[in-house]
């Protein structure tokens, strides 16, 4: 394994993310306090929650976690579930378990880095680009020429992060179809399903399509809870989940007891959850259209199909980067610039920034961006 380079976006995040007076970047659905969790507890999980022991956990995670998670899939039982400290350790560890130096990898682009640095640190890995003139769309047919018989894993990300793409359903299908035939895993990084724009729109997901498949959730982005760091591994191969867990021995062993708990308490209110943070977006959608309409001489907007995220194009000639410098420093307005996204697979965008729309009243922060903008 080679050695991991620095983590661009986290690293971003790690200077401005808590400093920034307006966070106009947040990945993740609006959160919610303890007392508002708690109030969504039923009988059962309140006792759980009053009673508990802070000792060791299961590695594969709380029983009545992984039961509430498999409620989440149709053809997912409890055993079939692995929980992990977020998900960037499933995604690790998932990688590391499935991948080896003669083997080969395809991962969609842009992309969350780790998505593609950890592949990329332990074989030889082809990016398929989502096409950014067609509607971000993902063409099928160079998935398919990217295959390799080598080719062990296929990895993708719908919604989108961070374009907030959602492929067609057929589209998926073919996929799991495709990596099935040829015995490739589909690892499905499905962390902002539940937020589709349109409901209708959800893709199924890739562990109830198929046996070999791997669907990658967590209760930080559409639940927006990600202070619980809890995340997990839907499939349904016995052999691999038994691989994934012994991996986890050499990582968190387990998980937090009262997080476990926490996350029960969410998942078994995922509707009611899910359903506020899609009410949040859908109320704040209209501002951003509006904001951006404004400024359409220095903007090109695109509201996502799904999740909390979008990818506006900055038109200005000083460039993206230097736009996001300036904007943070002299404004406190956090965004996130095209550098964070760069591939080494495919060329990628170098105009454009990530924007959150799944946070209460950004009123405050398109303020202060507009106000800079005008007297910039």
């Amino acid at each position: 394994m080679t050695r991991l380079p620095d983590f661009r976006l986290e690293t971003y995040f790690s200077r401005w993310e808590f400093s920034a007076r307006h966070h106009l970047a947040a990945s993740d659905a609006q959160t919610m306090t303890m007392a508002e969790l708690l109030a969504l507890a039923g009988p059962e999980d309140r006792r759980a929650w009053d009673g508990l022991a802070l000792g060791y956990t299961e590695t594969y995670g709380d029983p009545e976690l992984r039961r509430a998670i498999a409620g989440m899939y149709q053809e997912v039982d409890a055993d079939d579930v692995l929980c992990f400290g977020g998900a960037q350790e499933g995604l690790n560890l998932a990688m590391q378990v499935l991948l080896d130096r003669s083997d080969h990898a395809v991962v969609v682009t842009p992309n969350y880095q780790s998505a593609e640095t950890i592949p990329l640190s332990l074989c030889e890995v082809t990016g398929v680009a989502l096409d950014e003139k067609d509607d971000w769309a993902l063409d099928l047919d160079a998935v398919t020429a990217a295959l390799r018989p080598n080719t062990r894993v296929l990895s993708v990300n719908f919604p989108h992060n961070p374009t907030g793409k959602v492929i067609a359903a057929a589209d998926f299908t073919r996929l799991v179809e495709l990596c099935d035939e040829r015995g490739i895993r589909l690892f499905s990084d499905e962390v902002y399903r539940g937020l589709e724009r349109d409901p209708a729109r959800a893709l199924p997901q890739a562990a109830d399509l198929s046996a070999r498949a791997l669907s990658l959730n967590v209760t930080s982005k559409s639940l927006g809870l990600p202070g619980l760091r809890i995340g997990w591994i839907a499939c349904r191969d016995q052999e691999l989940r038994s691989r994934l867990e012994r991996a986890k021995h050499y990582t968190t062993i387990c998980n937090s007891a009262p997080s476990e708990v926490l996350a029960r308490i969410a998942i078994n209110a995922r509707e009611q959850i899910l359903a506020r943070n899609r009410a949040i977006i859908a109320e704040n959608l209209p501002r951003f259209d509006a904001f951006f309409a404004e400024f359409g001489d220095l903007f090109e907007w695109r509201a996502p199909d799904g999740g909390c995220v979008a990818y506006p194009r900055y038109l200005g000639a000083d460039g993206v980067e230097d736009f996001c410098t300036a904007l943070v420093e002299q404004a406190g307005v956090l965004l996130l610039p095209a550098s964070m996204f760069h591939s080494d697979l495919t060329p990628a965008p170098a105009d454009r920034f990530r924007i959150g729309l799944g946070r209460r009243d950004p009123g405050p922060a398109l303020a202060a961006f507009g106000d800079w903008l005008r007297t910039r």
